[in-house]
């Protein structure tokens, strides 16, 4: 009897997790979607059913809490779902000057971006080895790549996110699994991130992406198989600029852009809104 194959995503119910979701369901690729409770998940599920002919399966765990990521494992396990791509979307982001910074909000920060995603690829692993050429998308960040103020901590767990998926990519290749890292600019994924946004300079408004750009090229960069995904012509030029610009030159143009980039109240409310929920 043929298995019935899954994608499960975290972070699934807004922003690039939702992208994903309506991306693979396109694919006609059936899903395992996890989100916050209460957080608009099962309509989005519904969503799905009623207008792809996939199956949907929804979870809603508190990621950030290390026995959730156990209990959403052994609920996937029970139900004997066969997984063949797991996307790690789910983290926290902020824009923040450390002292200004809450303890709560970084420990919540390290707890989702870095800890639930290696305690979710970890428990998973064995399921992905028995159903390949399965795949893992791990979502970092530009972030990982520069040392930008205001994104200490943040670019920290997506500095992990990157060292991690590149080192585990070198040891499950040869048990067919292939490991890629997406590593996005600016992204409009909630109110409170398209806020933020719209205070950076003229050029960093230009690279800003919507998670409906974003989602495809991650998942076609997946499955053919790349190491690290960098959408966007200017996130790709910018990179580039890093290799070629003196190091002087490079942190000029970063402190400039942070200091142009000042998160209002509105702004501010939503995030402590997110790090309490």
């Amino acid at each position: 009897m043929s298995k019935t194959y899954y994608t499960l995503i975290t972070g699934a119910s807004e922003g690039l997790g939702k992208a994903f979701a309506l991306e693979c369901a396109k694919r006609n690729m059936n899903l395992v979607l996890v989100a916050l409770p209460h957080s608009g998940l099962h309509e989005l599920a519904d969503f799905i059913q009623r207008n792809f002919s996939v199956s949907v399966h929804v979870f809603e765990k508190d990621l950030s809490d290390p026995v959730s990521c156990h209990e959403l494992f052994s609920k996937v396990q029970k139900q004997q779902l066969h997984l063949q791509v797991l996307i790690n979307n789910a983290g926290i982001g902020s824009t923040i000057s450390f002292g200004e910074g809450s303890i709560e909000l970084y420990e919540k920060q390290i707890k989702l971006n870095v800890l639930a995603t290696t305690i979710i690829t970890r428990l998973f692993l064995d399921n992905l080895e028995h159903n390949t050429p399965s795949y893992i998308l791990n979502v970092g960040s530009m972030a990982s790549f520069f040392f930008l103020p205001k994104k200490q901590v943040y670019g920290g767990t997506k500095s992990y996110i990157h060292f991690f998926s590149k080192s585990l990519r070198k040891e499950v290749k040869r048990d067919g699994i292939h490991v890629s890292v997406l590593c996005p600019g600016g992204i409009n994924t909630n109110l409170a991130v398209t806020l933020l946004n719209k205070t950076g300079t003229w050029l960093s408004k230009l690279s800003i992406m919507d998670p409906e750009e974003v989602a495809p090229i991650a998942i076609n960069g997946l499955l053919k198989g790349k190491a690290v995904i960098v959408p966007g012509m200017l996130n790709n030029f910018f990179m580039l600029l890093d290799k070629l610009l003196p190091e002087y030159i490079k942190t000029m143009i970063t402190n400039y852009g942070m200091k142009k980039m000042k998160p209002d109240d509105q702004y501010s409310r939503l995030l402590r809104k997110r790090v309490a929920a």
